[in-house]
């Protein structure tokens, strides 16, 4: 899957640039996707597979720390580019006379900037707060990477603030984004069912489907995962293990 993974984004992001009929808004973000989906697997596959092929089962502090940032910086990322690739399709759909004047090159890339600070910002308290908790308890990660929540549990000092920054946050971005998505594909399905032909409407809605695939799959293993966490404690660990796995890497692949 990794391997996919990378071989499968480099060949978006080299067909994106040598093609000039791709040089458009939605071509654009589909051009960052691919890079988040280069470095998200990325800052997580070589240490696993280490683990497995190696047997390298440490971490030094500081590089568990910078692997948390990129995996949940570039997850807010990925999430804040689908939605500009949901309000992309409701622009063309809803809007395509004026898709090109609405979706100008400044405009969008007043979105990209937005998203990507957006998840840097968002995510930079994490390793800082983590490197001030004392560590006085067991050191190991019951995970094959350094998740926030897994670090937290490490702290033998009072951690409720970062817990509920770290929770704010992915509810922050989750409900936000999702509901930003629903809001898109709402108008995007009034506009089509209101076409007078059946092929009129599957070839609109053809457009949306790979957008829309690729959203579900980032959406619903780790909201499937989080409500095994909070509901079902009966779950074995290598299940955890195993969905914290896939939805760093399906997405991407």
């Amino acid at each position: 899957m990794y391997v996919i993974a990378i071989l499968g984004n480099f060949t978006i992001l080299y067909i994106v640039i040598t093609e000039p009929s791709l040089h458009g808004p939605i071509y654009y973000f589909l051009y960052m996707l691919a890079v988040t989906d280069l470095v998200l697997p990325t800052s997580v596959v070589p240490k696993t597979l280490s683990i497995f092929w190696f047997n390298s089962r440490e971490i030094d502090f500081s590089a568990c720390l910078t692997e948390m940032y990129f995996i949940h910086c570039f997850s807010v990322m990925g999430s804040g580019i689908l939605v500009a690739m949901a309000l992309d399709r409701y622009v063309a759909i809803c809007h395509p006379l004026r898709h090109s004047t609405i979706l100008a090159k400044p405009v969008v890339a007043k979105i990209g900037l937005a998203v990507v600070l957006r998840g840097i910002m968002l995510v930079l308290p994490h390793p800082f707060l983590a490197r001030r908790w004392p560590h006085c308890r067991i050191n190991i990660i019951t995970h094959s990477y350094c998740e926030h929540m897994a670090m937290v549990k490490l702290a033998c000092a009072d951690i409720c603030f970062s817990s509920y920054y770290g929770l704010s946050v992915t509810f922050l971005v989750m409900d936000l984004d999702v509901f930003s998505i629903i809001v898109s594909y709402i108008q995007i399905l009034r506009d089509i069912f209101s076409l007078p032909t059946k092929d009129a409407r599957l070839k609109t809605f053809g457009t949306c489907s790979s957008h829309l695939c690729v959203t579900l799959a980032s959406y619903i293993p780790p909201l499937f995962s989080f409500l095994t966490h909070q509901f079902d404690h009966n779950v074995p660990l290598y299940f955890y293990v195993l969905m914290g796995n896939v939805y760093l890497l399906v997405p991407p692949c």
